[in-house]
């Protein structure tokens, strides 16, 4: 994971301990990543709900997958378009900008991630 950069153009830090496409703690974005799981995003009970009517469950545990089931609060590695569309919609979830890996660039602006920043 050398020299992963953040939306702010600086090293990409750790989002949460065993969240990320490879379950690493980074929102890191290898090739083999194509849903682009770029955005570090504390969950909230609005996005949970959006994103389980959209048919992608994230509050219930998978093991199969090394999923440990979300809630709010918690924080994880999301898929850029998801939280573009939870944006366009009024539920995205508040972005760590400093754990947003630069690749969510391809998809959401600066200006809207920050709009989205997380005041924790």
């Amino acid at each position: 994971m050398d020299n992963q950069l953040n939306v702010l153009g600086t090293h990409l830090a750790l989002c949460d301990c065993n969240t990320g496409y490879a379950r690493k703690g980074f929102c890191e974005v290898p090739n083999s990543d194509v849903g682009n799981h770029s955005v570090c995003a504390v969950m909230t009970n609005a996005f949970l709900q959006f994103t389980l009517a959209q048919g992608n469950d994230l509050i219930s545990p998978n093991p199969m997958y090394n999923f440990p089931g979300l809630k709010a609060g918690d924080k994880w590695c999301l898929c850029a378009s998801r939280w573009l569309q939870a944006a366009q919609a009024n539920v995205a979830p508040p972005v760590i900008l400093e754990a947003t890996h630069q690749k969510a660039l391809q998809q959401i602006s600066l200006a809207i991630l920050q709009a989205h920043q997380y005041q924790g």
